[in-house]
């Protein structure tokens, strides 16, 4: 079939249209297909940023649970006087409240000069752990009395106290009907630990 002149440019414009329609629609289709990859992107850089944020909420929650755990256990020390310098005077006087209270009939201590025993690193300063080795000699009626006294010891605070060793003996003293006569001896070593948190002293 051949056409015409007169044919032929009556179909330019058309083909000239239809042409026009097909690059439109290829660009068309080209940038539906960008637009769909960058909102893609964004949307995994949007779900990234909020995993980011999720995990960073959990660590923050994390640290302030660690945080108030830290606070109860520094705020159980507080109250137990254990924290800072030695406090001799206030050992002195729980052992002879206890000796009064229980009714040891011979008692006698000896506490030795402090040690440093570790340090431990912290911010903003480190933390120091002291001992003070008491040496300690009493009569007993029987085992329960040096159970009791050391038990009104820990419960008396100004220290942590620390049972390294303890020595119980036979007195050989034979028991008489008209007085109570201890028939063991105990000897003890005792660690009284304090703690001095550098940063709380500066």
């Amino acid at each position: 079939m051949t056409l015409t002149r007169e044919e032929l440019k009556s179909l330019a414009l058309p083909v000239l249209v239809a042409l026009a329609l097909v690059v439109v629609g290829a660009l068309l289709i080209k940038l539906a297909s960008d637009s769909r990859r960058e909102a893609n992107e964004l949307l995994a850089a949007a779900r990234s940023e909020r995993n980011q944020g999720a995990e960073r909420l959990a660590r923050i929650a994390e640290e302030e649970r660690e945080v108030k755990a830290k606070i109860d256990v520094y705020q159980q020390l507080k109250q137990l006087r254990v924290l800072g310098e030695e406090r001799r005077l206030e050992w002195a006087d729980a052992i002879a409240r206890i000796r009064t209270q229980r009714e040891l009939l011979d008692l006698r201590y000896r506490v030795d000069r402090q040690q440093l025993l570790t340090s431990v690193p912290g911010k903003p300063a480190r933390v120091d752990f002291f001992a003070s080795t008491m040496q300690l000699n009493m009569a007993l009626l029987h085992e329960e009395d040096l159970l009791r006294f050391l038990a009104d010891l820990r419960a008396s605070g100004n220290a942590y106290y620390s049972v390294k060793k303890c020595l119980v003996t036979r007195t050989g003293q034979a028991a008489t009907g008209a007085t109570l006569t201890p028939r063991l001896r105990a000897d003890c070593s005792i660690d009284l630990i304090t703690i001095l948190d550098r940063a709380a002293k500066s």
